[in-house]
């Protein structure tokens, strides 16, 4: 791995996030690529879980807040501030301004899924 690659996720470990309901530092030396992009995982054991099914690990949306989507604007999104929906991760923007998941969380959050997806697919077309 070249190690001027930036990991996704900040460097935080993809299937920690289900296992343990929290975001963990992951570790270099346990990374894997998925869609030409590097992830590292906390162990040998996170590391052969993500291989077996990186789809289910990797985040919502490219990993772009997933609030943002629903609102039609693209904001880059903090890792440790996610959620866990229908077995996906999703991430969200939070600093000093604004707290995406607070927001999300005040909606009703079928529609801002709904509408997340939907405008996801759109720019994905183009």
């Amino acid at each position: 791995m070249n190690t001027s690659e930036v990991p996704e996720l900040s460097g935080h470990c993809p299937v920690a996030y289900f296992a343990l309901n929290e975001p963990m530092p992951g570790n270099p030396e346990y990374s894997s690529t998925y869609l030409e992009k590097v992830y590292y995982l906390v162990n040998e054991e996170a590391k052969q879980e993500f291989d077996k099914d990186p789809e289910k690990y990797i985040p919502a949306f490219d990993g772009l807040c997933a609030f943002g989507m629903s609102i039609e604007k693209e904001f880059e999104a903090d890792p440790t501030h996610f959620k866990i929906i229908d077995g996906k991760l999703h991430l969200f923007l939070k600093n000093d301004d604004t707290d995406a998941l607070e927001l999300w969380n005040k909606e009703d959050e079928a529609t801002c899924l709904a509408n997340a997806k939907q405008y996801w697919e759109s720019r994905s077309i183009v």
